[in-house]
């Protein structure tokens, strides 16, 4: 690998982080090798990603988060071209795309329906991970304040 980078993240270099860590969610595969990949492509260390990707930009992409999340659990994608392949071999006419989205959103309907159970337990472990998360960036918040009484005593003292 080249020199590791310590300038600023760019947009686009967060976009590549994001899109790469989503696709490698939809895939199955850990975000630990999304942050080799990106690494790799833009000099700097998987260490840098993945603290670029929980600090900032997870909490940006928490719905895209979960698509991905859901399109891996129930396949999705294999769904809608088994419909494509099966009914729709004959001219492409707006008749049969109108029919094709209907079917689709039918099955996207039936796929995505959740009993109210179901809802609440999402929620429920939902709240639980907020509780967590909030804990953790209490303690983070913690440790840069002592972090700075820290660096104002050095100044200090020289």
């Amino acid at each position: 690998m080249n020199e590791t980078r310590q300038d600023a993240w760019t947009k686009d270099e967060d976009i590549i982080l994001a899109e790469t860590v989503l696709r490698y969610i939809r895939e199955g595969k850990t975000q630990l090798e999304a942050f080799r990949e990106v690494a790799a492509q833009l000099s700097r260390t998987p260490a840098a990603c993945g603290f670029r990707w929980n600090a900032t930009i997870r909490k940006q992409y928490q719905d895209a988060i979960e698509l991905a999340k859901e399109e891996r659990k129930q396949g999705a994608r294999k769904d809608v071209w088994k419909l494509v392949k099966t009914d729709y071999e004959e001219k492409d006419t707006i008749e049969s795309a109108i029919t094709l989205l209907e079917k689709m959103k039918s099955q996207f309907k039936k796929e995505n329906s959740l009993t109210k159970e179901e809802h609440n337990k999402i929620v429920a472990k939902l709240e639980q991970e907020n509780k967590q998360l909030k804990e953790s960036l209490q303690h983070y918040e913690n440790a840069w304040e002592e972090m700075r009484k820290l660096w104002e005593w050095v100044k200090s003292s020289k």
